[in-house]
């Protein structure tokens, strides 16, 4: 190829359209043939990597701090300038790929995504998803700026978190009080945000003739191999076989912490009321000793861990103005990951640390395969990276290893991680319902109040429990749709993560029989990208995909019993 490309990103910073055009326009120019598809598709897949690596760094700009009127602008100029019109030259190179009728080696699944991405675009869209990720940043803004007065101190709501891990009840009830109070002050603001991006997702869909949004996102996340009906299933599944579990667990806190009935702020703290684990002081020893975990785990994956330290690929701590959440990204030309979090000293830091170390070691794991198509992986399995980590990593907790805990904070620490994965399912049903509610009956949840009705009804039916008391708390409830990030910036993204759950699961049962061939078939799975389908993925890695009533069962029983051998 004659026309070079950047050898950084960095170099594109501040790249009017014009300048990408060309790169384009020389593509397209080019004749597709046998001798040539490996090298054509080289040069666009590099291509895309740099456009991608300058997204990612607009939008990592915007999370570490909300505040930054530059990195808004920067962002909002590469959605409009860029992004959109990339898109629409990279529909036209996708169309030229599948008219030559020629494919590089190891593309059928690859292939099977861009046929389906051709079949959705639509360049009245364009625009229109812009939108969508501007509202979704407007979103981050109101919910980062969320502070109370706590102690005569001005804290993040996130900063509050750990008040509920308190042994002085008292303590816990004013602090979640203050939090709830404080979220419903931002009602009207975040219905209003809730109203346009409803408004542009429902005119998405119409533009590229679907019925609804459902329709349209289930094959913009190129779910082929499930269907709505079988969400709805497995929601069922979960009310089945789940929340029996979870009332068992409710009602054994409720004893263990001798209270007539428990309230919401007494779900985080210790049931046996010991004070709360304290596994870390500041980021860095956050970093340090998930260094040595992951180092326990494989030495190749500590290995992955020095690069990100090394080349600065992480911002770890809570504070002020920083978006809400937690993410693992890439900066694609490099292949190289990025984690973002909010840590403020808990074992549920922890936790996310190990989680989005496993979205990262998926990046570099692979990072070896030729096209960025192929490394475009489904969230189901992205999933399963991350989710089997927290516990493929369980272990090795200890200082022992040179982790966080003595040998008794490391049980407490595990049963606590295991008890949330059984009382995660139920959570991730009302949030997945929801949603199915929302973009099937778009005129209804137009109204916010029916969105308050409809969520209301979803957490009685999934989040109702026999001595769990929330009855004075309706307003706090009816607008819980409202603190589930999700909904307003990857909009169905949340099922994955019960799903990937299950695999997970399986892939720790495989580790208690023979960890280190666990993980090497964990690693194996990885190193295949998004270049085979769920199925295969998870066969990879020695598990089955499905999340059926059996499944379920199977996940519930050997929880149940590893809990009982840790306790």
């Amino acid at each position: 190829m004659d026309l070079k490309l950047p050898v950084k990103s960095k170099e594109m910073q501040d790249w009017k359209w014009s300048e990408y055009e060309p790169f384009f326009e020389y593509l397209l120019e080019q004749e597709i043939s046998e001798t040539n598809i490996d090298s054509w598709m080289k040069y666009w897949s590099d291509f895309s990597e740099l456009i991608g690596e300058v997204g990612t760094d607009v939008y990592v700009s915007t999370t570490v701090d909300t505040t930054d009127e530059k990195a808004k602008k920067r962002f909002n100029t590469f959605l409009e300038d860029i992004s959109e019109n990339a898109s629409t030259k990279n529909q036209a190179l996708k169309k030229k790929l599948l008219e030559s009728g020629i494919m590089p080696d190891d593309f059928d699944i690859p292939l099977r995504g861009i046929k389906s991405e051709v079949n959705l675009f639509c360049e009245e869209n364009l625009p229109l998803q812009t939108k969508d990720s501007k509202l979704s940043k407007e979103y981050d803004a109101i919910i980062g700026a969320q502070t109370v007065e706590w102690e005569g101190k001005e804290v993040t709501i996130t900063q509050l978190a750990p008040v509920l891990l308190e042994t002085d009840r008292e303590r816990r009830e004013k602090a979640w009080r203050l939090a709830a109070e404080r979220r419903l002050k931002d009602r009207e603001k975040i219905n209003e945000i809730w109203q346009k991006i409803l408004e542009v997702r429902i005119k998405i869909a119409e533009n590229a003739g679907y019925d609804n949004y459902r329709s349209w996102r289930w094959e913009y996340l190129k779910r082929f191999d499930y269907t709505p009906e079988d969400c709805l299933n497995f929601h069922e599944g979960i009310e089945k076989v789940i929340m029996p579990f979870v009332n068992k667990l409710i009602k054994e806190r409720k004893r263990q912490l001798g209270v007539d009935v428990l309230k919401p702020w007494d779900l985080s703290v210790d049931p046996l009321n010991r004070a709360p684990l304290t596994p870390f002081v500041d980021a860095s020893e956050l970093e340090d000793k998930c260094h040595n975990i992951f180092e326990a785990v494989d030495s190749d994956l500590g290995n992955h861990f020095s690069i990100m330290r090394k080349e600065k690929l992480l911002d770890l701590a809570n504070r002020k103005g920083k978006a809400p959440g937690g993410y693992c990204t890439e900066y694609y030309h490099r292949r190289l990951p990025f984690i973002f979090m909010n840590a403020v000293g808990t074992h549920s830091d922890v936790q996310t640390m190990l989680h989005e170390g496993g979205h990262a070691f998926h990046v570099f794991e692979s990072n070896k395969l030729p096209y960025a198509s192929q490394r475009d992986v489904g969230m189901e399995f992205a999933e399963v990276a991350s989710m089997a980590m927290e516990l493929l990593a369980s272990p090795y907790l200890t200082k022992e290893h040179g982790g966080f805990y003595e040998i008794d904070q490391a049980k407490r620490a595990r049963i606590e991680h295991l008890e949330k994965i059984i009382m995660f399912w139920p959570y991730m049903a009302v949030v997945d319902a929801f949603q199915h509610w929302a973009y099937t009956n778009p005129e209804d949840a137009m109204n916010p109040t029916n969105c308050d009705a409809e969520w209301t009804k979803l957490w009685k039916r999934f989040q109702t429990f026999d001595d769990l008391d929330s009855s004075e708390f309706d307003d706090v409830i009816a607008t819980g749709w409202h603190n589930k990030l999700h909904i307003y910036h990857v909009p169905f993204y949340y099922v994955e993560y019960g799903m990937a759950q299950l695999g997970a699961i399986q892939v720790w049962n495989n580790a208690l029989n023979d960890q280190k061939k666990a993980v090497d078939m964990y690693r194996h799975a990885l190193s295949k990208g998004g270049n085979a389908t769920l199925p295969e993925l998870f066969d990879a890695a020695g598990a089955k995909f499905s999340f059926d009533e059996e499944m379920l069962s199977n996940a519930v029983d050997l929880i149940d019993k590893q809990i009982r051998i840790l306790s």
